[in-house]
């Protein structure tokens, strides 16, 4: 797959493609970690796991505040 990188502000971007950041339960606000592994970038999803807390139910949960964001936001003033 071929991507262009771009210049946003002072930093140089690389769109990713949802098919790519779907199965990896990233998005938008997800923190990732970018290394340099013999020549290749490497991204790797940080998971961030609390213990006791189920890691598909914080996958849900993650991805009901995100679509309802605006909603719980308003709800919370």
């Amino acid at each position: 797959m071929l991507r262009k990188i771009f210049k946003t502000g002072n930093s140089m971007v690389v769109s990713l493609p949802r098919e790519i950041l779907e199965p990896l339960g990233v998005s938008d606000g997800s923190e990732v970690s970018v290394m340099l592994e013999d020549g290749k970038i490497v991204i790797r999803p940080m998971q961030q796991t609390v213990p006791g807390v189920d890691e598909e139910f914080a996958r849900q949960l993650a991805e009901f505040i995100d679509e309802y964001r605006p909603a719980l936001e308003s709800l919370a003033k």
